[in-house]
């Protein structure tokens, strides 16, 4: 990790970020288009974060892992951005009808930052009462190939981006950052099944309050997907646990006591 980033732990006088308890919103599916049912599974779950990867091939978002997974129909309007617009109208107008919350439609961009972004900003234009930056609209953010910091101001302001721990933000740069995230592995290689190590452990509390001394979210991927995984990276207080066992995951936080 750069020194540009270790320096942020020095910062004082910033309230810390922390949530006083785990819900299901606390919860991220992992390349979600990969679910038997995409979308649907987690939103039903009131997941806070859904995950979805998209190429930019001839001028159309299209929603796969790698290149030769795309297919014509799993297109990014078709899987999620028309389902979330016609539940947000059905609910009146935010995410669900029975909860105050939304969730974030984070966006892993495999291809180039351009013309992928321009073509979802055109996308998101046709649904400007959804995707928006007020209390109620669904937040898009911007991972996987972002542009430089330098750049974020060129996109509106209903896009925001996934932060690199490596890179230094202005002011202005660090209120377009929605969270940060990273590979768990390049702190520690535990891998779930004992106690983390103490020496690790130590490493993920420094870097994780350093984000929460700036106010934002942190996220790792990569990190082991199990009860006892779950239960490890929520002492150490990480905003979104990672996971592709959406069901398993929901049904834990449901009975968890806080």
């Amino acid at each position: 990790m750069k020194k540009t980033f270790i320096s942020l732990v020095f910062i004082l006088g910033i309230v810390g970020f922390s949530k006083a308890q785990y819900t299901t919103l606390n919860a991220h599916s992992h390349n979600d288009y990969a679910q038997k049912i995409p979308f649907y599974t987690a939103y039903n779950a009131h997941f806070g974060s859904i995950e979805a990867d998209i190429w930019a091939v001839k001028g159309v978002l299209y929603v796969a892992h790698d290149s030769s997974d795309i297919t014509p129909s799993r297109t990014l309007e078709s899987l999620y951005l028309k389902p979330i617009v016609t539940l947000f109208k059905n609910n009146g107008g935010k995410a669900w009808i029975d909860n105050p919350a939304s969730f974030q439609l984070l966006i892993d961009v495999k291809t180039t930052t351009e013309p992928a972004l321009s073509l979802l900003v055109e996308l998101l234009k046709k649904y400007p009462e959804v995707f928006n930056s007020n209390k109620n609209g669904i937040p898009v953010v911007i991972t996987g190939n972002r542009p430089e910091p330098a750049d974020f101001a060129k996109y509106p302001a209903n896009i925001t981006f996934d932060g690199h721990l490596n890179l230094k933000y202005d002011k202005l740069q660090l209120k377009r950052v929605a969270l940060f995230s990273e590979d768990l592995e390049v702190f520690t290689h535990w891998k779930g099944k004992a106690a983390i190590p103490e020496k690790d452990e130590k490493k993920l509390f420094q870097v994780i309050d350093s984000v929460h001394g700036l106010n934002k979210k942190i996220r790792f991927w990569d990190a082991p997907d199990t009860a006892f995984a779950w239960r490890t990276l929520m002492r150490l207080k990480i905003d979104l646990l990672n996971t592709d066992h959406i069901q398993d995951l929901a049904t834990y936080l449901e009975n968890f006591k806080n």
